[in-house]
């Protein structure tokens, strides 16, 4: 079973057809990358899993669960996070709140040591965690919206453009962790627009264009792929 199966999943926004009829699927421990130009979907197709839109058409099976219209809450609880483009992090609450806030749907008694872990994980965000998250570096905001996902014990998480503003030392880091995530059996569907290094650590990919599919395949393929570089451009 398929840990995330989506068939013929459509976006719309007022007139705009965003996604078109996407098909996709990631499998149990598995990094799935979705590539192409800006506007051509990525972002929207991601907000449509999550459920931060309601789906014009298509169905979203999660974990075998039919997902495809429940609210984004219901997605959360069954292990789906999405840490958005641009990290949307609380700039004005301290690292540890932010932290607290992906615990929002839990009430076990592992939270507190599920921050602790964050902190071991990331020890630049334990030394700041009783400041406000604004004096953080892009980097480490990065790494606060990931660790964020991470307390809701996520069997899947969607990145959406994760190195978008960061510097080459910390997109060097950012792609460690994604695959020391994976190791550690977590699934990943990645947008991004760093197309070597997102088909380096997935195992396939997906190319969209103006809402649509029009590239799938393995990951090592692709990238000797000449249609992809010209799908990814925008054709």
């Amino acid at each position: 079973m398929s840990l995330l199966e989506v068939t013929d999943l459509s976006v719309i926004y007022g007139r705009n057809r965003a996604v078109r009829e996407v098909s996709l699927r990631v499998e149990p421990g598995e990094i799935v990358t979705v590539l192409g130009a800006n506007g051509a979907g990525k972002t929207s197709l991601l907000r449509g899993l999550q459920g931060v839109v309601r789906p014009a058409g298509g169905r979203i099976l999660f974990k075998g669960a039919d997902v495809t219209y429940a609210n984004s809450s219901r997605r959360v609880e069954s292990g789906m996070m999405l840490v958005p483009e641009g990290r949307q992090i609380f700039v004005s609450m301290t690292v540890h709140d932010n932290l607290l806030m992906g615990a929002y749907l839990r009430d076990d008694a592992n939270i507190a040591r599920d921050v602790d872990a964050i902190y071991d994980r990331f020890p630049n965000l334990g030394e700041r965690r009783h400041m406000k998250a604004s004096v953080l570096s892009g980097g480490e905001q990065q790494m606060l919206a990931i660790g964020r996902a991470l307390v809701g014990r996520p069997s899947l998480i969607m990145l959406d453009e994760p190195s978008l503003g960061l510097s080459p030392l910390f997109v060097g880091r950012l792609f460690d962790l994604i695959k020391e995530l994976n190791r550690e059996g977590l699934g990943i569907l990645l947008v991004e627009q760093n197309t070597h290094m997102a088909l380096e650590v997935a195992s396939r990919g997906y190319v969209l264009e103006l809402g649509s599919v029009v590239l799938e395949g393995d990951a090592n393929k692709l990238g000797g792929d000449a249609a992809l570089t010209e799908a990814y451009l925008g054709g």
